[in-house]
């Protein structure tokens, strides 16, 4: 977001600026894997050039191996472990979309790369917006042989903040000058709107957004950024804007600035006014007969324009009823300084009740909105679009204690990558309230031992991952190459993060392993563990009809516990889990029952099993949904006992599973096999398929754990056809690292089994310490 934004997690020299020593060395290498990436199968250009900066948009096409499982051939059937389906890795094709920024410096150069590795492009037009559009038309167009087609910077600028809004979960934050770090990232409404975004550039725009296409330009100032530029240039004769950003930083207003108790002799307590509040800018200046500062006037300067703009955005704000504002033009870019007194400004005008927010990737609003306009007749709104954390550059802190090479860093390029995800993301239509809705259940952001422990934890398991990685591709000549790479690169990614924790919004350890598979996915590793969850599902089958004849032969009561306890054992076969994959490797007979004998005894450590038991000897439940979790035992041996029992007494069933791979983690692909041979020996499962009460789905989703606020639109409306009643989150990642205190509308059950001891120990227990957590909504 900030101009001098390294490329988080990247390798050295900045993505090919070549620095030396306290010096940039402008002649710069664009290596195609490391900046402009998969240029061959570029497809749509847009561009945003501002004063200094240029911002490049371009979607491309990229070819990536997927793991894909299907009925085995007659022929190649596997009849020792009766594996229900052989897996195939296929090349596939999914949409990207690449937003690159730099300085104007290198966009001569910039274009000449561009052109030379242009390969596949249909296009012949480039949208173009910004300032800087119209001096560069005849450069861009003669270099890249591309017609420019210049767009409106507002309609840019609103189009990509919608776009980031609905597509980025941490896309906004606030800026807390005294916190520890000092972002604090806002899950997104399931409703952007309506919103006040103020544009200061030159002067000040603000602009009322409605919807999605209706928006209006309802006021502002000639009083801006260029007012702060022009008049810090004539008192302190410094020409460059950071330059003079930098003096106000290390500036002392009081020493020019006329404060309250200057005039008072302390507070004016009639009105409610602390002595410290400035009562006139450059007030001392008037009377004070000695020279002031460059550093002590940059700063004057800078807390009159912004109390100026935050007054009058406030008062807008207040005018419209908002209570949301969204800052952005070169005026804001990341600059703590700047943040900083807008930020006190609106806390200080509207008393707390207006909320100052600010863009991770602010710069490139206008750049994203000028490709959506090229690409409108794609529609590229229709589909939901992640960030692609292995290629996207971090948001970084522009203190100097933590980026002391900042100011060398200004020749840096700056990426944001996003890929077209296969399925629309909707909100879980039975969350309580979506507007309060967090999933992850620790921010890593904040807690810092939490933070250095998980990290370590990441590090640690990093070697074994990359060893799994070339073990699931045996016939591959350069797989322990690939691996490798991705090794270094997550490695990168981790390092990243300890100095700059809010990098890519909230740490989590949700975040962490979504880092991980994407990086795996990068180096073209789709599915490490496909092998072993083949081999877990076809042994876990042998099994299944001698599991359920002994849950038969149980009287009522003594079931119930049976399939819960099932249910949890299986929960125990999780590859993700260090304590659990030692194990596994090390006793290849560790099955079912050893499974049953390490969990905890009653009462567990959240244990709401009787107010579950006293349930069920109620009416049956309308429908349940199902959130699975492992392969193998898991889904296999505990799961489906327990749908079968639902189905039994009349509940309909929705199970859910992943729509891509995550480590051991059950796909909707290989539920569909495995669910064809269990229907194949159980009448009960058999007959609900065929008369759709037992439905299986996918979630959206690719990962470990689980945001009830990004899942498939499919789903969602099957949620609301059926009349769900019942939501069952299993598993350590979807029940605890997410969603252990998510609130839902209807009744739910969280259960996992704990198999980490540094997070038993935090919540009290010991490793293979219950979760069985079951809620009630209040009426």
């Amino acid at each position: 977001m900030a101009e001098r934004a390294g490329r988080g997690g990247g390798r050295s020299g900045g993505g090919g600026v070549v620095v030396s020593g306290s010096s940039l060395d402008k002649s710069i290498t664009l290596p195609p894997d490391e900046i402009f990436r998969n240029l061959e199968n570029a497809k749509r250009f847009a561009i945003d050039i501002g004063g200094s900066l240029a911002k490049l948009a371009y979607y491309s096409t990229v070819q990536h191996k997927v793991a894909r499982v299907r009925s085995f051939d007659q022929s190649g059937k596997d009849t020792e472990n009766e594996s229900p389906y052989e897996i195939t890795v296929q090349e596939e094709i999914t949409a990207r979309l690449h937003f690159i920024k730099f300085e104007n410096t290198y966009i001569e150069t910039c274009l000449d790369f561009i052109k030379d590795h242009l390969v596949n492009t249909e296009t012949k037009v480039i949208k173009a917006t910004g300032g800087g559009a119209y001096k560069f038309k005849d450069l861009i167009e003669k270099k890249l042989g591309l017609k420019v087609d210049k767009e409106d910077v507002m309609t840019c600028l609103i189009k990509g903040c919608n776009f980031v809004l609905k597509n980025i979960p941490h896309e906004a934050f606030a800026y807390l000058k005294d916190a520890d770090p000092e972002f604090r990232f806002q899950m997104n409404h399931p409703n952007i709107f309506p919103y006040l975004l103020v544009n200061i550039g030159s002067g000040v725009s603000i602009v009322k957004v409605e919807t999605e296409d209706q928006f209006e330009w309802i006021g502002g100032s000639s009083i801006g950024g260029g007012t702060f530029w022009g008049l810090g240039a004539l008192l302190t004769k410094t020409k460059k804007f950071d330059e003079l950003l930098q003096l106000a930083s290390k500036g002392q207003h009081t020493n020019v600035d006329m404060l309250v108790k200057d005039v008072y002799g302390g507070a004016y307590q009639t009105l409610g006014l602390s002595g410290n509040l400035i009562a006139s800018s450059f007030g001392k200046s008037a009377t004070a007969d000695k020279d002031f500062s460059k550093e002590d006037m940059a700063k004057s300067l800078l807390h009159m324009i912004s109390n100026d703009i935050g007054q009058l955005a406030c008062l807008y704000a207040k005018l419209h009823n908002l209570n949301k504002i969204y800052f952005g033009g070169f005026f804001i870019r990341g600059h703590p300084v700047t943040m900083r007194t807008i930020t006190y400004s609106i806390n200080f005008f509207s008393k707390g009740e207006v909320q100052a927010l600010f863009l991770r990737h602010e710069g490139y609003l206008g750049a994203i909105g000028a490709f959506l306009k090229g690409a409108e007749e794609d529609n590229p709104n229709q589909y939901s679009w992640g960030e692609n954390y292995a290629s996207s550059s971090g948001l970084m802190s522009t203190s100097p204690d933590i980026c002391p090479m900042q100011c060398e860093r200004s020749g840096t390029f700056d990426m944001l990558e996003m890929d077209r995800l296969e399925r629309t993301l909707v909100n879980l239509p039975l969350l309580k309230d979506p507007s309060v809705y967090v999933p992850d259940t620790v921010d890593l952001t904040d807690d810092a031992m939490a933070r250095k422990y998980w990290l370590g934890c990441f590090e640690d398991a990093l070697d074994g991952v990359a060893k799994r990685a070339v073990a699931s591709q045996p016939d591959s000549v350069d797989a322990a190459e690939r691996a490798e790479k991705f090794r270094q690169k997550y490695w990168d990614k981790l390092q990243t993060l300890r100095q700059q924790p809010f990098a890519y919004g909230t740490l989590t350890v949700r975040s962490l392993l979504d880092t991980r598979e994407h990086c795996l996915n990068e180096f073209n590793f789709p599915d490490p563990y496909s092998k072993v969850k083949q081999k877990e599902n076809g042994i876990a089958l042998k099994y299944y009809q001698s599991v359920i004849e002994s849950l038969d032969a149980l009287g009522w009561e003594e079931r119930q516990f049976a399939l819960v306890k099932g249910l949890l054992a299986g929960n125990v076969f999780d590859w993700g889990a260090k304590a659990v994959s030692e194990v596994l490797e090390t006793e290849p007979q560790f099955g079912f029952e050893e499974a049953k004998e390490k969990l905890q005894e009653r009462p567990w450590l959240e244990d709401s099993y009787n107010e579950w038991l006293e349930r069920l000897k109620g009416s049956p439940h309308k429908c349940a949904l199902i959130f699975a979790d492992n392969s193998g035992i898991d889904i296999i041996l505990g799961i489906f006992p327990f749908v079968r029992e639902l189905l039994s007494r009349g509940t309909e069933v929705i199970l859910a599973c992943n729509s891509g791979p995550a480590l051991n983690d059950v796909t909707y692909s290989e539920s569909l096999f495995v669910t064809e041979r269990i229907a194949a020996t159980d009448a009960i499962i058999r007959a609900a398929l065929k008369e759709e009460k037992l439905l299986l789905v996918q979630t959206g989703s690719s990962s470990p754990c689980l945001d009830l606020s990004r899942l498939d639109k499919g789903l969602a409306n099957l949620v609301r056809e059926r009349k769900t009643d019942l939501v069952i989150i299993e598993g350590m990642g979807r029940a605890i690292h997410t969603n252990y205190y998510a609130e839902l509308k209807c009744e739910s059950l969280k259960l996992a089994v704990i198999k980490n001891s540094w997070l038993a120990d935090r919540l009290g227990g010991k490793l293979f310490s219950v979760i069985f957590k079951y809620e009630v909504p209040l009426k």
